[in-house]
């Protein structure tokens, strides 16, 4: 593979497009499911809540989430349009008054303040164009007791990626509480746990990840 082909994957997973993103958003969900669903547990939600997703992919785990709590309100946002239309087809037997799935330019969030009682992120701040910003973003539109969760996949691991070396920025669990407290949030939990993917190669290999769960300070 060369370097063209790395920089095309890399891109493909910051904002799939095109017949390759579509591929790339069915991969980006079996990939991530373990991670995801980790995620999702530990937001323990509540009926009723309103809930924000920051980058959903193509969303095959909305059917997960809902299934925690009664009447949840859920918003998926995406810069990618491919994979807002492909969550919309995917999840069309859940879609309701309260689910709901929007673009946006990667930078503002198109609500008014205090507006979620929880956001959650899986693999999307590697692509987080101004971190700093951002997170003050979502800090505004959660309400008073609100909680941010943002799971990131170990760094070594990620370095090891050879598509990682564009496109990517990564992080330390360290540089992530750095940000968030530049933006407000107080990290209240750091877990850590482990899935198995498979290598191009076609072996399975553990990848150590982490959730931080922020909270307004």
């Amino acid at each position: 593979m060369n370097e063209e082909d790395l920089k095309n994957i890399a891109h493909q997973l910051s904002k799939p497009d095109g017949e390759a993103g579509q591929q790339m958003g069915e991969m980006m969900n079996a990939t991530n499911i373990g991670m995801t669903t980790d995620c999702i547990n530990q937001l323990r939600l509540n009926d009723y809540d309103s809930v924000l997703e920051i980058g959903h992919g193509n969303c095959g785990h909305l059917h997960y989430l809902l299934d925690k709590a009664t009447d949840l309100r859920y918003t998926g946002l995406e810069i990618s349009s491919l994979m807002s239309d492909e969550a919309q087809k995917i999840n069309a037997p859940f879609l309701r008054e309260n689910i709901a799935f929007r673009i946006y330019d990667g930078l503002t969030l198109p609500f008014e303040e205090a507006r979620f009682d929880a956001v959650f992120t899986v693999n999307t701040l590697y692509f987080w164009q101004e971190p700093k910003v951002f997170l003050k973003e979502i800090y505004r539109v959660l309400n008073k007791k609100g909680k941010l969760l943002i799971t990131i996949a170990d760094k070594s691991f990620m370095e090891k990626l050879p598509f990682t070396k564009y496109v990517f920025t990564l992080y330390e669990t360290a540089e992530v509480e750095i940000l968030a407290e530049s933006a407000g949030f107080k990290v209240t939990e750091i877990k850590e746990n482990t899935d198995e993917v498979r290598s191009k190669a076609g072996d399975l290999v553990t990848r150590k990840f982490y959730t931080l769960t922020l909270s307004k300070a």
